[in-house]
């Protein structure tokens, strides 16, 4: 059996070159994205040395977005995608329509055709899916509103580029034949991709949501958690792929419709992290991917109309979002994140430039521009959309969302998260008498929290003015319920700067997070495995010594 397949190497390349690219790019204080980019570079085409196969990179990266959209379907459930339908319809409909025109614009300058313009101009609309969701997920912005409305639109844009790729040949078919083809020519493909598009979303809503968690949890019942992360995979894979081959409608856009499907039931949360592991590095290889499209050569044979593309992309597009949004009344806070998050083109725009330089109607020079805007407006967008989301919530105070101050007076034992742990915490606390003040940053969970009769505050623990309002300094003790350690830490710094003495107790899953709290001065550092794993030796030794099992 030989040793080199183009798949392996593929795949050897992609992970070996972007760990050494990210690990450096993150020494330098930069996004890793921009270093899995660099990688792409490197094993493209383009440049001297191996060369991997950009075809299998290209599936393999698919891979990615599919098991990506599939996790963020988990958190998004179908009344959250109907809350935000009002202003992620027409706000993706505006916005496409603003991109086209000015893509439209330069393509008229450069001498294009009206169709040649409109193809550039509708693949520099569309953002990409895993670069969009990528910010959301390090800000953990997906659950909030506007992460919400970002999803939303997002969803809409897929539908729009479905519609648009079915469309594409027709449209083509006409411009090159005007006498051949006629309404009916055009009016078809419109028609059966709405029934198609609609056929798909009534099968999942209808036998989706019983054969998927029944699957599932029959699985649960046979207690091989082999067998369940498998059941999960083929779940994802297998919806996206059925709602591509049969229904013509995207990858992600099918994966999506499956998670949400799967986000409905208890298992959510285990099905979710038994898939980031292959979502994070599949995720990587898009990037890789992408990276490898990237022909240097353009930033010198086309200077001006590049620098312009990415205009369009990073300065047009946020600031039609940016308008759209804000004159729904939504706050600058969520319209400087919409808009940020929109700064980018990605997987779609490769495949629509593709197809209509196959089809003849794009030239050379368009589909050049487009990947080159991509790869541009990819590095760019760690960078700016850190930027807005930092000046939105530095200029704009007045705009945070309110939060509900604790009551004048009360001394209170201060609980930063209620998920499963907090939860569990709070309602302890009100049985032993003791009053309690909720920090969470999903609204949700802070309303779920005021609902079982605790006092809560919405908003960000790092915030000092969420802090202040919980009433940090009438705090007997801060108690730091969410898993992520290092969070933890800058919390506890946060608090002690407010109130020096607080004792607080913090909450830890490694070595390396203990050993990272008790560094900051935190005295009491509760790690889950390990207060599981004395509990049950306390319990085994007072059964042995019994002489019975307890």
């Amino acid at each position: 059996m030989p040793h080199y397949t183009p798949l392996i190497a593929t795949i050897v390349a992609g992970f070996v070159v972007a760990f050494f690219m990210g690990a450096l790019a993150m020494r330098l204080r930069v996004s890793p994205i921009a270093g899995y980019l660099i990688a792409g570079v490197m094993v493209g085409p383009f440049t001297p040395g191996f060369v991997a196969d950009p075809h299998l990179a290209t599936e393999l990266a698919e891979i990615g977005v599919i098991l990506l959209m599939f996790g963020v379907g988990l958190h998004f459930s179908f009344k959250d995608l109907l809350a935000v339908r009002r202003i992620a319809v027409p706000g993706a409909l505006v916005q496409i329509g603003t991109a086209t025109l000015l893509g439209m614009a330069l393509s008229w300058l450069m001498g294009w055709t009206v169709l040649a313009g409109f193809v550039f101009g509708l693949a520099l609309s569309v953002a990409s899916t895993v670069v969009l969701l990528r910010a959301l997920q390090v800000r953990d912005l997906v659950d909030t509103e506007r992460g919400r409305i970002a999803v939303g639109w997002l969803i809409v844009e897929d539908l729009v580029m479905v519609l648009a790729l079915v469309l594409l040949p027709v449209l083509a078919s006409i411009a090159l034949d005007p006498q051949g083809n006629g309404f009916s020519a055009l009016a078809w493909p419109v028609l059966a991709t709405f029934l198609k598009v609609g056929a798909f979303v009534v099968l999942m809503l209808v036998v989706g949501r019983r054969v998927i968690p029944w699957v599932l949890h029959w699985v649960v019942h046979t207690g091989s958690r082999e067998l369940f992360r498998l059941a999960v995979l083929a779940i994802a894979l297998g919806v996206a792929a059925g709602s591509a081959f049969i229904f013509d409608v995207s990858f992600a856009l099918g994966a999506f419709f499956a998670g949400m499907i799967l986000g409905e039931t208890p298992l959510s949360r285990r099905a979710a992290e038994e898939t980031l592991p292959l979502r994070d590095a599949f995720a990587v290889l898009f990037f890789v991917s992408v990276g490898m499209l990237f022909d240097p050569s353009v930033i010198i044979d086309q200077p001006l109309p590049l620098l312009v593309t990415v205009a369009i992309i990073t300065v047009g597009k946020s600031l039609a979002a940016y308008a759209i949004v804000r004159s729904f009344g939504h706050a600058r806070e969520t319209s400087m994140t919409v808009a940020a998050s929109l700064a980018q083109i990605g997987e779609f725009s490769f495949i629509l430039v593709t197809l209509g330089f196959s089809l003849g109607v794009l030239p050379v020079e368009g589909r050049d521009l487009v990947l080159a805007g991509a790869i541009i407006s990819i590095f760019l967008h760690p960078f700016l959309f850190s930027y807005a989301v930092h000046k939105a919530s530095e200029h704009a105070p007045e705009e945070v969302e309110p939060v509900a101050a604790p009551s004048a007076g009360l001394v209170h034992i201060v609980l930063v998260g209620y998920g499963r742990v907090g939860r569990l915490i709070a309602q302890a606390l009100r049985d032993r008498s003791k009053p309690v003040v909720v920090i969470e940053t999903n609204a949700e969970l802070a309303e779920a929290a005021m609902r079982d009769g605790h006092e809560a505050v919405a908003g960000n623990a790092l915030d000092k003015r969420v802090l202040e309002a919980a009433g940090i300094d009438r705090a007997t003790s801060l108690l730091i319920a969410i898993p992520e350690g290092f969070d933890a830490g800058a919390i506890a710094e946060k608090a002690r700067a407010l109130k020096p003495e607080l004792p607080i107790v913090a909450r830890a899953h490694s070595d390396g997070e203990v050993e990272h709290l008790t560094r900051l001065g935190i005295g009491e550092v509760v790690m889950g495995e390990r207060e599981l794993a004395m509990r049950m030796l306390e319990l085994g030794l007072r059964g042995d010594m019994s002489g019975r099992p307890v």
